[in-house]
Parts: structure tokens; C-alpha cells; sequence
């Protein structure tokens, strides 16, 4: 009779450990961007994509012929041209965005600020020294000539977008250059005022 007792308080005991158990809870936050936000963001992907591969294809085939480039229409070639510039000055304008002297607006621009050379951050002295105002200028609107490039092709390659859909996706970019922003550069609000992000 004890035998059983216990042996059901063990089973109890077993039971109530399983039955008290939880399931494990797999919790999936949701992005809340709106669908024309998707749309631009994977186009956007796509061409950075598509830039990659543009700067990787090889001229000769694994036999030894040479290989015509892929065909691309105007619009493509300046779109992926494009991508090429804001790659190319990234850097630079990594560095302008330290020192202050430009941030990223609420239209997926650059907006120019007084090219101060005092204060410089550490390592980037030579930086300040070698650049001119005329280069700086030239470098910042070669950056926003690419980004309004790249959005003009966001719209071409979506059959459902116009024209029309141009300022929203101004604030789309907008949206993401600022996400993207360091803590300590210049961004603005979708107020239109300007803070430096924490």
C-alpha cells in the first residue's frame, strides 16, 4: 500500500511537471513599414545587388573567349552608375558627416553645412588639410545627383509607381539614411528642424 502511495505521488509529481510546462514561445516582431516601403527598399537591394555583380563580371570565359557585358538599357546603366559614385565616396562623406559638415535630410539627400576646419576629430587632420571648398561642394552634389538617380529608377523598375510617388519616396530614403546615421552626425527631423543624433 505505501508502494503505491508512492508511486503515484511520483507520478503525480511527473504530471504536474509536465503538465505545468510551457510551451516555448517563438516571438516574431512584425516590421511596420508600409508595402510601398518594401517595394523601395528591394528595388533599392537589387540594384546595390546588381552593381556588385556589374563590378565582379569577368571579360573571359572559363575557356578563354571574351564575354560581351550583359545588356542594359540607359536608365539601368546610369542607375547602377550611380550606386558606383555613392560607393565610390563613401568614405568621404563618412568623414564630412564626422566633421560636421554635412547631414542627412528628411528627402534622402545630403544638406551641406559651413565647412569647418578647426576641431578637426583625431585622424582625420590630413583630411581637413587636403580638401578644398570646390572639391567638397563637387562631392556632395555628385552623392545627391546619385541618390535622385537611383530614386528616379526605383520608380521606372515599379510598374505600380509614378511620378506622383516621388516625395514619398524622398521620405523613404530620408527614413533610412537617417536610421543609418552615426550617433554625433546631423540629421533632420520629419519636422524639417536639424539635431545631431544620439
Amino acid at each position: 500500500m505505501m508502494r503505491d502511495k508512492f508511486g503515484l505521488s511520483v507520478l503525480a509529481v511527473c504530471f504536474s511537471m509536465f503538465a505545468c510546462t510551457l510551451a516555448e514561445v517563438d516571438v516574431t516582431v512584425m516590421s511596420e513599414r508600409t508595402t510601398l516601403e518594401n517595394q523601395v527598399l528591394g528595388t533599392y537591394n537589387s540594384l546595390d545587388r546588381e552593381m556588385l555583380l556589374v563590378a565582379s563580371v569577368r571579360g573571359v570565359d572559363s575557356s578563354g573567349r571574351v564575354q560581351d557585358a550583359p545588356r542594359m538599357s540607359g536608365e539601368h546603366k546610369d542607375a547602377i552608375t550611380a550606386m558606383q559614385v555613392i560607393s565610390f565616396h563613401e568614405d568621404d562623406i563618412d568623414a564630412f558627416k564626422r566633421l560636421g559638415w554635412v547631414g542627412e535630410n528628411n528627402r534622402g539627400l545630403l544638406t551641406q553645412f559651413e565647412m569647418s576646419k578647426d576641431s578637426a576629430p583625431e585622424g582625420l587632420n590630413d583630411f581637413v588639410e587636403r580638401y578644398t571648398e570646390d572639391e567638397f561642394s563637387t562631392v556632395v552634389f555628385q552623392v545627391n545627383q546619385a541618390r535622385e538617380s537611383i530614386m528616379r529608377r526605383v520608380i521606372d523598375m515599379n510598374e505600380n509607381m509614378s511620378e506622383s510617388d516621388l516625395p514619398e519616396i524622398h521620405r523613404i530614403f530620408g527614413s533610412m539614411n537617417i536610421d543609418n546615421a552615426m550617433p554625433g552626425e546631423k540629421i533632420e527631423t520629419r519636422d524639417g528642424n536639424w539635431t545631431v543624433k544620439k
